[in-house]
């Protein structure tokens, strides 16, 4: 079957419902800054997939320490 013409999948939000900003002013569960959580709707998927990266990293130094 071809997916030539199925609609592109929205990137999903690394929300889970715990908002709380630590003194770095990243959340402490999903590792967005305050300023990515407020500008997530208006992204496009390309920044959308530019901030998943930032959390990976943000996630791979949090367990260096």
């Amino acid at each position: 079957m071809n997916n030539e013409f199925a609609p592109p999948r929205p990137i999903r939000s690394p929300c889970i419902g715990v908002c709380a900003l630590d003194e770095k002013d990243l959340c402490v569960a999903c590792r967005r800054s305050g300023m990515e959580i407020a500008e997530w709707g208006v992204l496009t998927d390309e920044q959308k997939k530019a901030v998943w990266a930032l959390i990976r990293q943000r996630e791979a130094e949090d367990s260096k320490a």
